[in-house]
């Protein structure tokens, strides 16, 4: 019976990372640009060693990869508002200082007059460095990502000021995967990785004036957490009819 409540636990400790992933994905439905992650899923492993021939213990198999299906686009009349378009993600500074991507696209400007987003990630430029735009000026973003400034004190009509173009990169044929800060970052390689260029795809682009939402949906999320929840009590009983049956055969093999 111990083979039973043995593989019952390992099953519960292993389902944590699903729990986990479920519960940031929902703690997360009103975060703009987040995207959700491929599931994780369980497979049997065998157990070596003396004893445990018989013996195959469920393991987690994470697979964080970052679904990049768009979320809801919502428009916001804010200048500094963009949502990146197709698959492309946006290149920003991460707290280490290496060259991270996002979707999120509320943009502000720092006291400093550096461009950041909601999430206080510096926006880099498309030479590597941050888009700094001089305090007081109004901001206006192209489509292909180029920032223009117009001081508004100038006299008379003023031309905008092409200050930098965001660095945005297409991810489609990329994979992502998510980083402890809640960044993306090229799978399987080290962080400040950039994404490759691919020949014969257009450039990427935004839409300004715009924000993406989550692409979490909180109805499939709460079945998902229910039924995480069902397999946690399933593992239990299971845990305590071995329990049961072991003392049964114990008691039936006491003297008389």
């Amino acid at each position: 019976m111990d083979r039973l409540a043995f593989n019952a636990v390992a099953s519960i400790n292993e389902q944590r990372v699903a729990r986990q992933m479920t519960t940031n994905e929902l703690a997360n439905v009103s975060t703009p640009g987040f995207k959700r992650s491929f599931e994780a899923a369980m497979r049997p492993i065998q157990i070596e060693g003396p004893g445990f021939e018989t013996r195959m213990q469920p393991q987690s198999q994470t697979t964080d990869n970052i679904n990049l299906r768009p979320g809801i686009a919502m428009s916001t009349g804010n200048e500094m508002d963009v949502a990146m378009n197709q698959q492309a993600v946006m290149g920003v500074t991460a707290s280490d200082g290496t060259l991270a991507f996002t979707r999120r696209g509320d943009l502000k400007m720092t006291a400093t007059g550096a461009l950041e987003n909601g999430a206080g990630h510096l926006v880099r430029g498309q030479g590597g460095g941050p888009i700094t735009i001089p305090p007081g000026f109004k901001v206006s973003i192209n489509n292909d990502g180029s920032v223009f400034a117009v001081n508004p004190a100038q006299a008379g009509p003023a031309a905008p000021v092409l200050i930098d173009r965001i660095l945005m990169r297409d991810a489609s044929q990329t994979a992502l995967e998510r980083r402890t800060d809640g960044l993306f970052q090229v799978l399987g390689k080290p962080p400040g990785t950039d994404i490759a260029a691919i020949a014969g795809r257009p450039l990427p682009s935004l839409t300004s004036q715009t924000l993406e939402g989550s692409n979490v949906n909180p109805l499939e999320v709460m079945v998902k957490l229910m039924e995480q929840s069902r397999s946690f009590e399933q593992q239990v009983n299971v845990i305590k009819q071995a329990k049961d049956a072991d003392e049964a055969g114990a008691s039936m093999m006491k003297p008389a």
